[in-house]
Order: structure tokens, then C-alpha cells, then sequence
């Protein structure tokens, strides 16, 4: 017999052997080389295996078993455990000799980190901020987790690929600079393991982490728009028609525009004839009264001396709206695709020369108006700390004028419940201690129903982290946007006033205020370690019972004569203080002038001899709002109340 045919009669003989199931054990993402897991509490792991299999855990000498269910699922509550590591974990099962082994597993204290885009400002976005602390500091006993960007109409059954990493400078540059910091903290409060689980989108608004059903009773259309979205053919062509509107039209400005056609951007390029322009003069960003959709250069030039020249540098053109490509002496250095990250760019060794060097921006502005912003770093650094300032003088021209961009509006990431599907149930009910929740700034067009959906938020996760007393350190909006002598009715500070309502009717949560840590300029604000250590001294006060005097609260308040007067709850910093505000039954407010002593704030207005309300710090950016605690320097959070209501 040849061996072909010896060949073919054995592969027949094992086609026709009845197939068999190989029965695989599966664990979510959160289980993994590096993990950590929570001390003093029951602690959840769970997967899938072939149904009825038999799971056995072997951990710190100790084995447990369960065995999977109809379905497949199974689930595991190992017992309290005492802080300590590295260990080993191994999973095996009754049907097959696979065993997966978990390696540097690590007990100690967990926590959530969640939010929109505050949460998410990277160490990298802050570290000109705390470079010393940064790259000085490297810790193996604090892990991050990473949660990637997955959102769905339907729930999750894990997360994307992630990993635990080592705090280390490398590994933490992308991560949440609150989490960072947040971790650095606690390790150095409990000398205990700490994890970080960062679980957070920019710009999503509350109700995408919140389920559909909690979301169905809100009055909004947050429950109808959702449907628009379950309809996998409508998302899948707009997603491809809106991608192949931005092709066409970055097509059509990279052909047609006059600056690429004759290279705006190289130093020999002769720019005697451009206007000069003051930056923050918007003229140069329009065209006939209309704002200019295309590409706009700015030029500038500067003088770099023999003893710098040729020299390794970092170009600092602080924020820019919205996208663009900088060059220097016509070698692109750095593009940014849109307004919020901080221009840093790298200049390399040899590019600059002495004498004469040009720096030419094209901004490309597919909506709104070209700008810098200001209060923002702009200069040359190098490496031995020198520095040139850029001048506020650019010589401009506009180089391609555009329509609009085609393309309909797909949001999908910001429905409701699609993050809570998507990126929240996949990694409950993992044990953790505490969350922190930082996020509101989506919600500020409508914020009525805010508080609403915060409370629905935190039971929901409570009950899927199987902790009803899970604590929550809710962040309040920072000052943002151009201060105001006058009183305003302010959407941000009405949103403030939800989180502060609804974090003081929760034994379970504490308000972090921030109204002292925000940029008039900058909607993400660079002051992360500040908010971090607010945090955990919050998180100290829920999870250990500790007793931090925070911020200073309103007890009570009453009117007599024509004066307010308002208890807090501890002393105050004495004095005059600001931004306080009257209003009589007619619901005008007028400023009003306020004195803090003790722990007595009195408040009065000649032109409201009846006040019927007080507020304090109503508006986006209370820049001058003062009241402070005595013995922690903390910030009152704004407030607004009904003085003839007591124990507000």
C-alpha cells in the first residue's frame, strides 16, 4: 500500500471518530498577571467554562471550587484577606489538565476611576506641571488598569485587551493623572498594594453610564434617541458615509490649497506681503465677517543665537482651536487633530540655525473659529532651561477657503446606557473600595435631571459591585469660562448645586470641590494632584471611618432685618468674603456683602432689604470666591439656599 493512500485511509479514521468538546476555562480581562485584588472584603472571580465542569482556585495555599452552570457561568467569593504579595493563583478544571496560572497577584486596596474627559487627562498632559515628582518616582506595588473605549446597545461580557501595569513613568504616561496621583496617595497613607481601575470616555454624559431602564423614567429623550442607535445597518453606512465625507473634504482642501501648493511653510518662502496680526486680534480668522472653514498660516520668525543653534528644543504653542500642522524652518514638528491637548512640540537636533528661523502654523478649521488661546504657554525651551518667548505678532494669510464639511452627526459613544454596557457591567462585580467620580461638563446644557441620574447612577453600581455602601467621591465642576462681576444664571453652577444636593443626601458619598482648581481657558484643567489628594481624603472618610474635616458645609440659616446669616460646619478663614449674592421674592440677584467669622457668615444688601434666597459662587467662573476653612484652607463648595429654610 503506497503511503499516500495509508494516508487517506487514516485521515478518514479520525473524520469519522465522534468530535469531543475541549473544555476551555475563560476569565474576563480584569484577571491577570498583576492584578490586584481587595483586602478585608469577600472577593468575586468569576468566568465561563463547558457547562457542570468543575472549577477549582488554588490561592495562598487554600483551594475553592464551584461548578458551572447551565449557561456556562460560574463564580468564586474568596474569603477576607489581609493585605500582601506577590502570589499565585491557578485555575483548573474536572474536564481537562489545562490550568491557567495568574502570576504577581497583589492584595491590597482597588479603586474606580470613572468619568468623561477630566478623568482621563493623561500624566503626560501634566507633567511640565510635576516633573520632578514624575520622573523621580516608580512603585511595583501600585498597578493600573486601563478600561479601553467600547460602547454597546446591548451588555458586554468583557472589556477590550488591557493589562495591569507597574507605576512607573513609561507605564502611567497615558493614564488618568487623578488615578496616578490617587494611588500615590493612599499607598503612602496605607503602605498597602494599590490598584487603579481607569474607566472613563471624554465627553460622554452621565446617562451613557447609567442602564436603560433607570434611564426610561428620566423626562428627557435620552430613552427615545438610544433606539436610533440599535439599528446595527443605519449605524454601520452613516459611520462609512461620514468617514468618506471627511476624506473627500481633506481631499479637496490637500489639492486645492495654495499654501501646499507653493510651500507657505519653507523658510525661503517670501511672506513680505502677509498681514501682521496680534494672535488674539480674531480678524486673521475671518474672511468678509464670516469665520474662516479651511486653512489659515501663521508665520513667524524668530532669531536663535550661535550658542543654541543646532540644538535639540521644545516648541510650546499652548492650546490652538481646533486642528493643526507646525513646521519649523518647513519641517513638521507636531499635528494635533483637535482644540484640548497642549501643543508640545519636539524641535530636533539640527533643524534650528543660527540667525533667522521661521515657525509656520496651518490651522485647519472645520467648524467654529481659529484661535489661540490665551493664558497659555508660547516659547522655545531648551534643554539647558533657555528660553525665547514667541512674540504675539504672526504675518498671516489665508490659504483655502471651504464649505462645510458633508456628514451626518453619529454620537453613538454618548447614548444612554451604551457605556454602561459596554464598558461598567463587563467588570463588575471585580471588588473595589471606592469610586471616584468625575464628570458632569456634558450635562451642563440641561442640568435638571442631574442629580436624578447621579443618585440612579451609584445604586446601579453598587448593586453590581455587590456593595450597598459602596463609597463615591463625586468631583465638582470646576471654575471655567470667563469670570463675571455680575451675577449670572449659570448652567454650570446649577449643575454643581445637583452634585452637592445629591452627594449631602448620601451617607455614602462625599462632594470634592474644585471651584479654586479650574482654568477661565481650559475645560480640562491641569491641577490633578490637587483633586487627587481632595479625593482621598473623602475616600479615608467613607471606607476607614476616618474623621478629615473637609469642605465647609451650610448647617443652617436664617434671616432677620434685612441680614442673612449662615452656619457652617467648622471655623472659617476670617474677613471679607466675595461672591456672595441676594435675591427678594422678584428672583433677582444682586451682589451682596458677606463677613466670615467663626463659623458665622452674615450677608447683606441694600438694594434686597428682604432677601428671600442667598447664593454663593453661582457662576461658571466665581474667581473671587473666598470662603475657606480655617484649619484645611479647603473650599466651600458654591451653594445656593432658601434662607427662611433652615438646615439647608
Amino acid at each position: 500500500m503506497s503511503y499516500i493512500k495509508r494516508f487517506f485511509i487514516i485521515l478518514l479514521a479520525v473524520l469519522a471518530l465522534p468530535l469531543v468538546a475541549v473544555a476551555k476555562i475563560w476569565l474576563p480581562q480584569m484577571f491577570q498577571n498583576g492584578m490586584v485584588l481587595q483586602r478585608n472584603q469577600t472577593v468575586n472571580v468569576w468566568g465561563t467554562a463547558e457547562k457542570g465542569e468543575s472549577i477549582i482556585i488554588k490561592f495562598c495555599g487554600k483551594n475553592y471550587t464551584t461548578v458551572a452552570n447551565g449557561n456556562g457561568q460560574w463564580s468564586i467569593q474568596l474569603p477576607k484577606m489581609k493585605a500582601g504579595g506577590p502570589y499565585e493563583m491557578t485555575l483548573s478544571s474536572s474536564a481537562d489538565d489545562s490550568v491557567i496560572t495568574i502570576s504577581d497577584v497583589m492584595v491590597g486596596d482597588v479603586w474606580l476611576c470613572s468619568g468623561q474627559s477630566n478623568i482621563d487627562v493623561t500624566i503626560e498632559r501634566v507633567y511640565p506641571q510635576y516633573r520632578e515628582e514624575i520622573d523621580n518616582y516608580k512603585n511595583d506595588n501600585i498597578r493600573l488598569f486601563r478600561v479601553y473605549t467600547d460602547y454597546s446597545t446591548t451588555p458586554r461580557q468583557d472589556v477590550k485587551p488591557s493589562q495591569w501595569r507597574r507605576l512607573s513613568k513609561q507605564d502611567a504616561w497615558q493614564f488618568s493623572a487623578v488615578g496616578y496621583f490617587l494611588a500615590r496617595k493612599m499607598y503612602e497613607k496605607t503602605g498597602v498594594p494599590q490598584g487603579i481601575i481607569c474607566n472613563s470616555l471624554g465627553g460622554s454624559p452621565i446617562q451613557a453610564w447609567i442602564p436603560l431602564d433607570s434611564v426610561r423614567q428620566i423626562p428627557r429623550d435620552y430613552y427615545d434617541n438610544y433606539f436610533l442607535y440599535t439599528d446595527s445597518q443605519y449605524v454601520a453606512a452613516q459611520s462609512v458615509a461620514n468617514q468618506r465625507a471627511n476624506d473627500v473634504w481633506f481631499e479637496q482642501l490637500n489639492q486645492t490649497d495654495p499654501g501646499v501648493k507653493e510651500n507657505w511653510t519653507s523658510p525661503l518662502y517670501n511672506d513680505a506681503q502677509w498681514t501682521e496680526y496680534d494672535q488674539y486680534d480674531n480678524a486673521w480668522a475671518k474672511s468678509g465677517g464670516n469665520n474662516v472653514i479651511g486653512t489659515i498660516y501663521m508665520r513667524q520668525h524668530i532669531t536663535i543665537d550661535k550658542e543654541h543653534a543646532g540644538k535639540k528644543a521644545q516648541l510650546l504653542l499652548g492650546t490652538l482651536f481646533d486642528m493643526d500642522y507646525t513646521f519649523v524652518n518647513g519641517q513638521q514638528v507636531g499635528v494635533t487633530y483637535y482644540q484640548y491637548p497642549p501643543r508640545r512640540y519636539e524641535i530636533p537636533e539640527g533643524l534650528l540655525r543660527e540667525g533667522d528661523n521661521v515657525i509656520t502654523v496651518r490651522f485647519v478649521n472645520k467648524y467654529g473659529m481659529a484661535h489661540f488661546i490665551k493664558d497659555k504657554p508660547y516659547k522655545l525651551v531648551f534643554a539647558d532651561n533657555y528660553e525665547i518667548a514667541l512674540g504675539r505678532q504672526w504675518k498671516s494669510r489665508i490659504g483655502r477657503i471651504m464649505p462645510p464639511m458633508l456628514g451626518g452627526k453619529l454620537d453613538t459613544q454618548n447614548q444612554a446606557s451604551v457605556l454602561h454596557n459596554g464598558m461598567l457591567m463587563p467588570i463588575a462585580p471585580y471588588s473595589i473600595l471606592g469610586v471616584v467620580w468625575y464628570q458632569g461638563e456634558s450635562n451642563t446644557n440641561d442640568p435638571s435631571t442631574y442629580g436624578t441620574m447621579l443618585r440612579m447612577l451609584k445604586n446601579n453600581w453598587r448593586s453590581r459591585f455587590t456593595n450597598p455602601e459602596l463609597p463615591f467621591a463625586v468631583v465638582q465642576l470646576a471654575n471655567f469660562m470667563e469670570p463675571s462681576a455680575q451675577p449670572q444664571n449659570s448652567s454650570w453652577a446649577a449643575l454643581r448645586e445637583q452634585q452637592r444636593r445629591e452627594c449631602n443626601a448620601d451617607n455614602n458619598a462625599e462632594l470634592v470641590v474644585g471651584i479654586d482648581l479650574g482654568e477661565a481657558v481650559d475645560i480640562h484643567p491641569l491641577l490633578k494632584k490637587e483633586v487627587a489628594e481632595r479625593c482621598a481624603l473623602a475616600l479615608e472618610n467613607m471606607a476607614w471611618s476616618k474623621h478629615n474635616t473637609l469642605f465647609p458645609q451650610v448647617t443652617s440659616s436664617k434671616v432677620q432685618n434685612g441680614q442673612v446669616t449662615i452656619t457652617m460646619n467648622q471655623a472659617l478663614q476670617e474677613g471679607e468674603l466675595y461672591e456672595f449674592e441676594l435675591a427678594a421674592s422678584d428672583g433677582k440677584y444682586h451682589n451682596a456683602k458677606a463677613t466670615a467669622k467663626g463659623n458665622i457668615i452674615t450677608i447683606a444688601c441694600e438694594n434686597v432689604p428682604t432677601p428671600v434666597s442667598v447664593r454663593y459662587a453661582w457662576k461658571d467662573n466665581p474667581d473671587k470666591a473666598n470662603c475657606r476653612g480655617l484649619k484645611n484652607n479647603l473650599p466651600a463648595s458654591p451653594f445656593e439656599i432658601d434662607t427662611l429654610i433652615a438646615n439647608q
